[in-house]
């Protein structure tokens, strides 16, 4: 039976009738005996955690039971704990009864309703739910002995037998059911009204959910595929209404609920409290481990690091975060040990105990960090510690973590992805049937008269209705939980893609009840620091020590590289805005790379203090300071907040707000807080105190907003300093081994650029660029001296399993000899061997293109290859071929279609024309004020809106010589003359320069033709 979404209508009425008849029937219970008994308890509601089902948030959810008249309820979502702690913080705010709970389902079916009578039901109920999600099997249709669970059958779903905590629920509109079998085994009945949606617009959204969730028209859901329309939420007095003559199922329900209760203290720390035998312990190893290490980094005598160790280590101590600190050291040594580099980032990067664990290499006594922002006694939540690891190492940092600390205590932090944006318009569209291009219509041009009809003002009154729904629940890119409790305690584990047990609530949960995560990150950079060192000590016999950060800062040769802007590769400062921002600033010395790292970020580059700071630092008579406190707390940074700490400082030296306030504000700003009332009541306290210290309106409102553009994320200091102290890392590298340097680049993938561009720089530091070759080449871009041969990885269409068992067998058995002998080797098909003949990677034998591919089609297409022993292989058969035509143009279309890119020859050697501009890349400067023409090779562009919402634009180019120059394209420009994807540009435009950074004002532009295709003539 099908359900049409049109036809909606009276799905909370009751069929009275039917009770009034079974009134009749039930003449010898005494009536009177219903008005003793008044239930106030659903023991079966969803919230939109329910994914794709429910259709209310958890607040209008617990509003609406509060004013329907009831005082208890159990979140039952379906096959997920998600929301229960949301649920219960938000019952305990409105003095609502809330308890726990799941509803069990295997795909539509009801299985049951599990309730938790205490915390370790709940646990209970998770592990059900985690074991089944972990060995990817089916619920069990009966539950299991549960010890400290309750647990609900659906009427005519119910065993034979049921267990003491076993019950069978009964919605009002089957009642009369119960009516035809006759009053039997009533003690075991309980009311198990579901509540999914609260009106006929509810349920509509509901209708419209479960045919997003099943991919199908609305028209085509099935009735098993929806609730059932009295899944309604009725008013308490209804439900006692409709069970007017049930007075044991109205006692039963109430007794069983009188038997659960959930507290559970919102305060506590949930994070792993010891890490070896005792928290006395744990005090005892910290301070030895913090002092040795203080040894280590800054001498013995060192009075200054030793008193910040000692207030420290009280602080650590007094707030119980000894064992958060040895964990994270524990991580970091067993990476060591492997030899993994790794990174040590976040807030816990102002510890000089974090230093001198080796946790981080950012020295917080050199930098002058502001300690309160990463601890203070006020604070009861521990400083985060972000490590980074190479992208190809840190699942196995992940299995040391899982087995080191039990999988019953360790899972990744899940994240939930909600509906948003024009995703919702896109999913409706597709349900009620709509083509492609009037749902992009919708999307892109809402006012048009097109979309005037029923069906998308249907779609549009619901968009208001999803935004912000949960729709999937993922993972977090970072988060790991170690936890003192078993995670069953907590949350229902998931099994996604990851293959890695993960919670199935967020980190907004996680820190509202305690939980802090360990957060273990991976980047390429890191693989281009660590392959790069290795690629030097195996192409020199050199052996560095990337970790010998000092002397980098202070090298002459480091410091040129990086004033020159030349620093394609290098971590965090390879963008054409960095490239820009770091020759603006002359910038050359480690404490400038640290604030450049910082005010590139949102949040400085929108408030207009960026150009601010640039112009400052260049010319410090134009430093301008608000009010005199903003000299004694910016005078580093020239009256400009650059950092998050700056925050901190900034509200509580001017604001007058303490520090725990001025932290909550720091957070809220960066995008770590999610209680916008705090927030309001925060800038009002703000507002308040600035008026009490007599400050001009002017001047508390600019200081407000310089604040507010901080909610573009910008960075702490120790962040940007741990940045800047990774690309130093990387600088040293492309100073000194550029070749090796790019090469790893290339290899690790992940940069900002298209590979070519980093091809292009091998080039440019001398590198001898050769296609694959089956001789030579590995699965990776490899180096023997100045020779880079191109890895297979790199050829589009080439299957991984041959991509990597041609260079497999090379090693087993030598080189290979021939065409014939390389099929007879790896049993590689026609399809595979045309694109390796097309590549090039067959040149060793001599013949060209045409006269391979004759050959393979003669070998392959008579039969396919049977493998055969190197000891009976047959000689190769000499064909005796026509001369065949060959041209570099040829090679050159083989190659872009093949890499994407040309080796043999270069884009401007494509051009049909020979102009190749009037300036090169390095004559701008020279030529400021004047209007150009140059040509140059498409890099990447980045748009802008402004102001007036239109669209903007700044390019990258490169010039014949392989040196980038870059572009700006005003609104009037860029839609004139849009970008149109790869190949050369001819552009016309005034050279302008900003800071001794020259660029240019597009005028006008277009892309240059290429020579045709010869293949196709």
């Amino acid at each position: 039976m099908q359900l049409s979404g049109f036809f909606i209508h009276n799905i909370c009425q009751i069929p009275c009738f039917l009770l009034l008849l079974y009134g009749l029937l039930t003449k010898y219970t005494p009536v009177f005996s219903v008005f003793t008994l008044n239930c106030s308890v659903l023991i079966n509601v969803h919230s939109y955690y329910s994914l794709r089902y429910g259709t209310l948030s958890v607040e209008k959810l617990i509003d609406l039971l509060r004013e329907y008249g009831y005082d208890t309820a159990v979140l039952t979502d379906i096959n997920n704990s998600s929301g229960v702690f949301e649920f219960l913080k938000i019952c305990r705010e409105k003095e609502f009864n809330g308890l726990a709970g799941m509803e069990f389902r295997n795909g539509d079916t009801h299985l049951y309703t599990a309730i938790a009578r205490n915390p370790e039901g709940f646990r209970e109920i998770n592990d059900l739910m985690t074991h089944a999600n972990l060995t990817e099997t089916r619920l069990p249709e009966t539950a299991p002995a549960f010890c400290n669970v309750f647990v609900i059958y659906p009427y005519g779903n119910q065993p034979l037998v049921l267990r003491d905590n076993e019950y069978t629920g009964i919605k009002a509109s089957q009642l009369n059911k119960l009516v035809a079998e006759g009053r039997k085994n009533l003690q075991k009945y309980v009311i198990l009204q579901p509540a999914t949606f609260c009106d006929k617009q509810g349920y509509r959204l509901h209708c419209q959910l479960r045919a997003i969730n099943n991919n199908i028209l609305l028209s085509q859901l099935q009735l098993s595929q929806v609730a059932g329309r009295d899944e309604c939420l009725l008013r308490k007095d209804e439900l006692m209404a409709a069970f007017r003559n049930f007075p044991e199922i109205i006692r039963n329900t109430e007794q069983l609920m009188g038997q659960c209760s959930f507290s559970f203290n919102f305060k506590e720390q949930r994070n792993k409290k010891i890490f070896g035998a005792s928290a006395y312990d744990d005090k005892q190893l910290l301070e030895k481990l913090a002092y040795e290490g203080m040894k280590a980094r800054y001498g013995a005598r060192n009075r200054e690091a030793r008193e910040r160790v000692a207030k420290e280590l009280e602080i650590i101590s007094q707030l119980g975060f000894c064992s958060y600190f040895l964990i994270t050291w524990d991580i970091v040594r067993y990476a060591m040990a492997r030899g993994f580099y790794h990174v040590g980032r976040g807030s816990g990067a102002n510890s000089v105990v974090a230093y001198c664990l080796k946790i981080t290499d950012v020295c917080p006594i050199e930098l002058d960090l502001y300690f309160e922002r990463f601890l203070n006694p006020k604070r009861k939540s521990p400083p985060d510690f972000d490590i980074d690891f190479s992208w190809d190492e840190r699942d196995d940092v992940y299995d040391y973590i899982f087995k080191r600390y039990g999988n019953q205590h360790v899972a990744l932090m899940g994240a939930m992805s909600t509906f948003k944006d024009s995703s919702i318009i896109r999913e409706l569209g597709k349900v009620y049937g709509l083509p492609k291009s009037d749902i992009d219509r919708i999307v892109d041009k809402p006012d048009d008269v097109l979309n005037k009809h029923e069906v998308t003002n249907m779609i549009l009154s619901v968009y208001n209705q999803v935004e912000g729904f949960p729709n999937l629940r993922t993972i977090h890119s970072s988060g790991v939980l170690v936890s003192e409790l078993p995670l069953g305690y907590y949350t229902a584990l998931d099994l996604p893609p990851k293959g890695l047990p993960t919670a199935q609530f967020d980190m907004y949960t996680a820190e509202d009840i305690g939980f802090e995560k360990f957060d273990i990150l991976s980047q390429r950079g890191i693989g281009h620091i660590k392959e790069s060192a290795e690629l030097v000590k195996k192409n020199r016999g050199i052996k560095i020590d990337v970790h010998d950060v000092e002397r980098f800062k202070n090298d002459e040769a480091i410091k040129k590289q990086l004033r020159s802007g030349d620093t394609i590769g290098c971590f965090y400062v390879e963008s054409p805005a960095m490239r820009g921002l770091l020759k603006k600033l002359k910038c050359a010395e480690y404490l400038t790379l640290v604030a450049a790292s910082s005010i590139i970020r949102p949040g400085v580059a929108k408030s207009g203090m960026m150009r601010a700071y640039i112009e400052r630092y260049n010319d410090p008579s134009k430093t301008v300071y608000l009010h005199p406190v903003m000299e004694q707390q910016l005078k580093e940074t020239f009256g400009v907040m650059v950092y998050q700490e700056d925050v901190l400082k900034v509200g509580h030296h001017f604001g007058g707000l303490d520090l725990a306030d001025a932290d909550v504000l720091r957070r809220m700003m960066s995008g770590k807080g999610r209680n916008k009332k705090h927030l309001e009541e925060i800038e009002h306290k703000y507002y308040e105190n600035c008026r009490g210290f007599g400050y001009p309106e002017t001047v508390a409102r600019e200081v407000w907003r310089q604040i507010e553009s901080f909610a573009g994320y910008s960075f702490s200091k120790a962040h940007s300093a741990s940045f800047a102290v990774e690309s130093f890392q990387s600088l040293y590298l492309k100073t000194y081994f550029p070749l090796e340097f790019m090469v790893a680049v290339i290899n690790n993938f992940g940069g900002f650029y298209n590979t070519w561009v980093y091809v292009n720089e091998a080039k440019k530091a001398g590198g001898t660029i050769h296609l694959p070759c089956v001789n030579k080449s590995e699965h990776k871009t490899c180096l023997y001296g100045a020779d880079v041969y191109l890895g297979f990885i790199h050829v589009k269409s080439l299957e991984t399993h041959f991509a990597q068992l041609i260079p497999q067998e090379r090693v087993l058995h030598g080189p290979y000899e021939s065409l014939e002998n390389l099929v007879q080797r790896t049993q590689v098909t026609l399809e595979q061997l045309v694109i390796l003949i097309r590549i090039g990677a067959l040149r060793f034998t001599g013949k060209n293109k045409k006269q391979l591919l004759w050959e393979a089609h003669a070998l392959l297409n008579k039969s396919k290859p049977q493998p055969a022993a190197r000891l009976f292989e047959t000689r190769a058969k000499e064909y005796k071929l026509p001369q065949f035509e060959m041209s570099e143009l040829e090679d050159a279309y083989d190659e872009i279609e093949l890499l994407g890119w040309c080796v043999s020859t270069t884009m401007f050697d494509m051009l049909c024309t020979d102009f190749r501009g009037e300036v090169k890349a390095s004559q701008l400067l020279g030529n400021v004020g004047s209007t150009v023409r140059v040509v140059g090779d498409f890099v990447t562009a980045k748009y802008v809106p402004t102001a007036r919402k239109e669209t903007m634009a700044f390019g990258s180019f490169l010039d014949q010589e392989g040196n980038f120059f870059d572009t700006i394209h005003f609104p009037p420009s860029f839609r004139a003359y849009p970008f149109k994807g790869r190949g050369a540009y001819l552009i016309k435009g005034r050279v302008v320069e900003e800071f001794g950074f020259p660029g240019i004002e597009v005028e006008k532009m277009a892309r240059l033709p290429i020579k045709a295709d010869p293949r196709t003539g």
